[in-house]
């Protein structure tokens, strides 16, 4: 309930763990929606990213948080879920253009399919979504398009969409802010951003690599936003070679 003795807004918020998802849950919540939040194990190459989604919800105190298992690796197609080496560079410059090897294919829509069902069950009208139109690798499930078209589509394929109980909402509050403005609005919301994992390939430990498109970007942001990255700090023995942009 809130304070003035009103139920909360019921609102599913997908949680990687990640600078991104995390700052989006946070937003939701500033916002006074009550969270249940949603994370997978779809096979991707590390699982330190749904460590930090679990206790970004336990320290949040979201209603619920679940991590579902949706095996990608069967179908391959991507660095981050089959055999395939993740691409490196020594700044953003050196990125090679076009969309990346490390794009899933369809998991964005994979992700929000099942984010609509347990939405459409606890009765919410509300998504929210961390994907960014701005300083991100070019990903085709990221743009204000995409998502346009599922929330037409998602309110012409559910039972309370057609019978008008529910029109549903994709939020995306970050699609078109930079990564700099993402981590000052993060801080400003108290999140912990050494408790987070963005990198594609992170050591064991949980060190980032430094190389990939994830750590450019997320290096990119804090740059931009004058601040000390905290997870650079916090493994900064492991990272001397660590590339700022």
């Amino acid at each position: 309930m809130n304070d003035l003795g009103g139920f909360l807004k019921k609102a599913v918020c997908l949680l990687s763990g990640g600078l991104d998802s995390t700052t989006v849950l946070a937003m939701a919540q500033e916002q006074g929606f009550e969270i249940y939040a949603l994370s997978f194990r779809y096979g991707q190459r590390h699982t330190i990213e749904l460590e930090k989604a679990q206790q970004f919800a336990i320290q949040r105190q979201v209603a619920q948080h679940l991590t579902l298992d949706i095996d990608l690796r069967q179908f391959g197609g991507s660095a981050l879920t089959a055999d395939i080496a993740v691409p490196k560079a020594d700044s953003l410059a050196d990125v090679q253009p076009g969309i990346p090897v490390t794009y899933v294919p369809a998991r964005n829509t994979v992700f929000l399919s099942f984010a609509l069902g347990w939405a459409e069950t606890l009765g919410s009208q509300d998504i929210f979504i961390g994907v960014n139109a701005l300083d991100y690798s070019g990903y085709p499930d990221c743009r204000p398009e995409f998502l346009n078209a599922f929330e037409r589509m998602a309110n012409l394929a559910t039972k309370a969409g057609v019978e008008g109980t529910q029109t549903l909402k994709i939020h995306a509050p970050l699609l078109h802010m930079s990564k700099g403005d993402i981590a000052l609005k993060g801080t400003e919301l108290g999140i912990d951003f050494a408790e987070t994992s963005s990198c594609y390939d992170p050591a064991p430990n949980g060190a980032p690599c430094g190389h990939c498109d994830a750590c450019l970007l997320r290096a990119k942001g804090f740059a931009q936003a004058g601040l000390p990255d905290p997870l650079i700090t916090k493994y900064a023995s492991d990272l001397t070679n660590f590339i700022n942009i």
